[in-house]
């Protein structure tokens, strides 16, 4: 079989609800064969790979054996123990976000990817939402950006502050968009149905005097997911849960609105359609989970590079656990009041 028949053996490293979807997709991505599938638990790996036509791997070790690549999905405080073992073996690795539960955890991966020459690849799915990649020509330098990330209450991933659940997916979109520093952090959470904040918001102030206003909720009835960028040549919406949204923008060759609005419209001020520019941006359907995958498979092949690399899987930790930081420090203190916002990074 030549090179280009030879198709990428992957295999899957934890099957629960994020991982059987990765599971289901490599099962029939083309130019990929899924080698197998593993979990802790043997009826659920059983149960997966049923549904979609794989093998199960009792151990870890016959799913490393068996495959090219390993698609980490297992509970964020298995991702070291997991990854490890497979740089180990000079297997690539896509690691589910967050790459792990600490900065040092996140460090020792990717010593061991360094240490094994071996492509590493962080699961920011966000990234390859079709709204974002549609919205991409129509970016410039962002000034404020604003995300709500809202979802109704479930038990998975209560172990964690909804910081680091849902908050990280758009603290990573933010960081890439904006592409300069955090200068400043201020954030507040509350916990209302579990001992960690259920709620939380996040202000960031970064080097280029861009702002983010980032909201997570797992305690909402109506899931949303939204994010809105707004720069000097217009204003971007979208839905991220939809995939799709629109660009506003003022009309060029339109006198400017400013004092001599009288003058420059004689039949008064204009209404808002005369004056805008609205533009469909529409994503082509094409799910994220899957863009991903693609992206994966091609890295390792070496026609791409990895879209989030391990560096900046850190980086999103990093500034994801500083924002908790600021939610524990923000609760009320007997004798004290909260504090509501530092420097970033530490002594700065």
């Amino acid at each position: 079989m030549s090179a280009a028949e030879r198709r990428l053996r992957v295999g899957v490293a934890g099957v629960g609800s994020l991982g059987f979807h990765h599971a289901r997709i490599l099962s029939g991505l083309p130019g990929v064969a899924l080698s197998g599938v593993y979990d802790v638990r043997p009826e659920r790996a059983h149960e997966v790979a049923v549904r979609v036509g794989a093998t199960v791997l009792p151990t870890l070790d016959g799913l490393l054996d068996s495959a090219d690549a390993v698609v980490v999905a297992v509970p964020t405080s298995s991702h070291e123990e997991v990854a490890a073992a497979a740089l180990s073996r000079g297997r690539s690795v896509l690691v589910e976000k967050p790459i792990a539960p600490t900065l040092q955890s996140a460090d020792r991966i990717l010593a061991a990817a360094e240490a094994a020459g071996s492509l590493i690849q962080i699961g920011h799915v966000e990234r390859f939402n079709p709204a974002v990649i549609a919205a991409a020509p129509f970016l410039d330098t962002p000034l404020f950006v604003e995300s709500h990330r809202l979802a109704p209450f479930s038990p998975r991933s209560t172990d964690v502050a909804v910081a680091l659940d849902l908050m990280i997916h758009d603290v990573d979109l933010v960081q890439s968009l904006v592409g300069a520093p955090v200068r400043e952090i201020a954030a507040v959470g509350v916990p209302v149905l579990t001992a960690r904040a259920d709620i939380a918001n996040a202000r960031l102030v970064f080097e280029s005097g861009a702002v983010a206003n980032l909201t997570a909720s797992r305690i909402s009835v109506e899931p949303m997911r939204k994010l809105r960028v707004f720069h000097r040549s217009g204003y971007l919406s979208l839905d991220l849960a939809a995939g799709h949204g629109e660009f506003l923008r003022l009309r060029r060759g339109l006198p400017a609105l400013a004092d001599e609005c009288a003058e420059a419209w004689p039949d008064g001020a204009p209404d808002l359609a005369r004056i805008v520019e609205r533009i469909p941006i529409r994503g082509d359907g094409v799910e994220p989970l899957r863009r991903e995958l693609e992206n994966f498979r091609d890295a390792v092949l070496g026609r791409a590079s990895p879209a989030v690399s391990g560096q900046e899987g850190r980086a999103a930790l990093q500034l994801i656990l500083a924002i908790e930081e600021r939610i524990q420090e923000s609760a009320p203190a007997a004798g004290g009041a909260p504090r509501h916002g530092s420097r970033w990074p530490p002594g700065a």
